[in-house]
Order: structure tokens, then C-alpha cells, then sequence
């Protein structure tokens, strides 16, 4: 029996997955088992943002697990604390809590504003306003917060508090600012929304309505935070400050995180026994997390990513490629809109070498590790533009 034939044997079919089987990988490249090389633009949908085999996050991995693996919450930890102290010094907020996924967290910023709320106001004001065609996660209140009916089939009933205004229209969301909202969430850049970047307006005018009325900001920064865009945060773009920022994926670069960070505003709302999360905080995840912070979270780094997300963006409009529509995003968090199907340019791409993800039927999803370098980023965009001039 093959590998493919006992995947379909024995994991749920949950996943559209690509024909290939992968043996190791190495910077920003995956080779399979017949040691064919490819490059990476997708970094485990945002996951890896140090690639492959990095060396300094390995290494701070292994010296912790020479340590301890795992210690319950009970008890302190370096790793744990270090994380965290680096993660409020950085981005200016106050606390943090650490769960395992970018779902896990954005549950656990709804739970944070509803009690903030609650302890404020009483009961009748917990709802969580979203934007349409984000995507927030697959846990029942986390896709119920995703502005996307596509996701919302099979699972019924949903919980309820949840509502959705259009995403850079500040009278449609005006008019959903409602007594009953006690928290906006939103994403700097919606990924699986099509990567559409919010307008800088609506975001001021947004966090603007909110403090007025003291309705919490919340960003979801789990696919566009730590420094994907070429800033810390997403959010970073619009000289905003929210009062909760989720992130998880490429904190962990290939490791499970999820973290919530508040400000002082929320520093004491919960109370032990509010929240908790048995994995939350491991110190294996959180020793590989620090390294990623370390290097990634300058201004050296900030500044390779906007570059090389520049030369993506203008190797693919100068072409005047036929197919392309628009290019779009911030620093290597990208989407190629085309006049065709994504997933054939992803299949064709995969045959010539290069791996890409995909963000709906006609757009192609560019997350490459973030220390990609400049002659990888080239010779990726060398094997799309051949695929995209090709597409019939």
C-alpha cells in the first residue's frame, strides 16, 4: 500500500492535498522522495517563517529540551516568561496569554472582551461584530466569526452574538455598531478572504466609532502578524492601537502557538479560573518562538521583507501577463488575482518546482519563509511568470 493510498486509509478527508510526498527541507526549499527540489512560496501557509532547518531556532528547541519538555501552568518557567516579556516589550502591550493555534487564541480575545464587557456594562453586551470575508477559525465560535457563508453550512446550531458588517464601509458598520457590541474583530490583510488589505480610512474611522463608544478592538493578526507584512504587526500600517491582538503561525515557525496579547486596559480581567489551556505556553514552543522574535523582529528584517515583497509585486505587474488582474498585499504576504483557476496555475507551478497556495477560485496565495533570500525569490518568480504565460 502506498503512503497516498493509506492516507486515504486512515485520515479524515479533510484536506485537498497535493501529489507529492516530502522528504526534508532546507532554507526555502522542500524535496520530495525522488529528491526533486522545490521552492517554497507558501512556508506552511505562514507557518515557517524561518524556513527550513534553521539553525538558532533548532537549537534553542534542543537546548530546552534538554531541560524539560512540559511543565503544567502551575509553574514558572524562563522560556514561558521570556517569550512573553519579549512579545510586550515589542509590540507596547501590557499581558499575554499563550494558547496552541491561531483559532485557540481568537476564542480566547472573544472570551477576554465579553468578560471585560460583562464586568463593565452587565449582561447584554457581548456581541462580536466581524467583517465579511474574514476568517477567524474552526472552532464553533471562531467560524461562526468568520464573515464567509461558505463556511457556515452543516454545523448548526451556532452560537449565537455574532454579527457581520462590509469590510471598508463605515456606514454599513456604523449601523451594525449596535448596544449589544462589545468588540470589533478584524484582520490588517484578510488571507483567506482573498488577500484584500483593509483600507487605512475605514481602520481609523473603525478604532475611532469604537473608543467613543468603548467597544474593544480587536486584530487578528495570526496569518499577517510577526513581521509577515514587514512591520511587527499588520495593524502597524494604520498607526492604530488595539486593545487585543491575536497571533499563532509564524510565531511558531513549525511549532503549534497561539498567543493574545491585551493592553493595560484588560491587563486584569481575568482572574484564575477565567481561561486556561494545558499545552498553552509550552516551553519547547515558546524557546523556538523567542528565536523567531530574535531574528525576524528588527528593523533590518522589516525592512529585507518589504523589499523582496516590492520585487514580487513588480516582477509580476511588469510583465503585463494577460491573466493578471491585480497584485495585492504588504510585504511577502501576497495574492495574484487572475482571469482563470488558481488551482490549475498551484498543479502546473508544482510540476515546474515551485509551491503556491491558493485564497479561492482566482487568486494565488504567495507566503514565502521570511528569510527567503532574494536569488530564491527570483528564481521562484522565474518558474510563475513561465506558469502564468502558459495558463490556456
Amino acid at each position: 500500500m502506498t503512503l497516498f493510498e493509506e492516507e486515504n486509509k486512515y485520515l479524515m478527508n479533510t484536506y485537498g492535498t497535493l501529489p507529492i510526498e516530502i522528504d526534508y527541507g532546507q532554507g526555502s526549499y522542500l524535496f520530495d522522495k525522488n529528491n526533486k527540489k522545490y521552492i517554497d512560496f507558501t512556508s506552511g501557509i505562514g507557518v515557517n517563517s524561518l524556513g527550513y532547518n534553521n539553525a538558532d531556532w533548532k537549537n534553542s528547541i534542543i537546548s530546552q529540551l534538554n531541560n524539560f519538555q512540559h511543565l503544567s501552568n502551575i509553574f514558572t518557567n524562563n522560556s514561558t516568561v521570556s517569550l512573553a516579556k519579549k512579545l510586550c516589550e515589542l509590540s507596547g502591550m501590557s499581558k499575554v496569554f499563550f494558547a496552541n493555534s491561531g483559532a485557540e487564541a481568537n476564542e480566547c480575545a472573544i472570551k477576554l472582551a465579553r468578560k471585560y464587557s460583562f464586568n463593565k456594562y452587565g449582561e447584554g453586551r457581548g456581541t462580536i461584530l466581524s467583517l465579511k470575508q474574514s476568517f477567524h477559525g474552526r472552532t464553533l465560535a471562531t467560524l461562526t466569526a468568520t464573515g464567509q457563508d461558505k463556511f457556515h453550512n452543516y454545523f448548526f446550531p451556532f452560537p449565537t452574538g455574532f454579527n457581520y458588517a462590509t469590510a471598508n464601509s463605515i456606514d454599513d458598520l456604523q449601523e451594525k455598531l449596535t448596544s449589544d457590541v462589545c468588540a470589533i474583530i478584524m484582520e490588517a490583510i484578510q488571507g483567506e478572504g482573498g488577500v484584500h488589505p483593509l483600507n487605512k480610512d475605514f481602520v481609523l474611522a473603525t478604532c475611532k466609532l469604537a473608543k467613543e463608544k468603548d467597544i474593544l478592538i480587536i486584530f487578528d493578526e495570526v496569518q499577517c502578524g510577526i513581521a509577515r507584512t514587514g512591520n511587527l504587526f499588520g495593524y502597524n500600517t494604520f498607526n492604530v492601537e488595539p486593545d487585543i491582538v491575536t497571533c499563532a503561525k509564524g510565531l511558531g515557525a513549525g511549532l503549534p502557538i497561539g498567543a493574545v496579547l491585551c493592553n493595560e486596559k484588560l491587563s486584569t480581567t481575568f482572574q484564575p479560573g477565567d481561561h486556561g489551556s494545558t499545552f498553552g505556553g509550552n516551553p519547547v514552543v515558546c524557546a523556538g518562538a523567542s528565536s523567531v522574535l530574535n531574528q525576524l523582529c528588527n528593523t533590518n528584517s522589516y525592512s529585507e521583507i518589504i523589499f523582496k515583497g516590492k520585487l514580487i509585486k513588480e516582477t509580476i505587474l511588469n510583465k503585463n501577463l494577460e491573466i493578471v488582474k491585480d497584485v495585492r498585499g504588504l510585504g511577502l504576504m501576497l495574492g495574484i488575482e487572475i482571469d482563470g483557476d488558481s488551482s490549475i496555475i498551484q498543479k502546473k507551478a508544482l510540476e515546474n518546482g515551485l509551491l503556491v497556495l491558493t485564497a479561492g477560485k482566482n487568486v494565488i496565495r504567495l507566503l514565502p519563509p521570511l528569510n527567503i533570500s532574494v536569488e530564491d525569490v527570483k528564481e521562484g518568480l522565474k518558474i510563475l511568470v513561465k506558469v502564468l504565460k502558459e495558463y490556456k
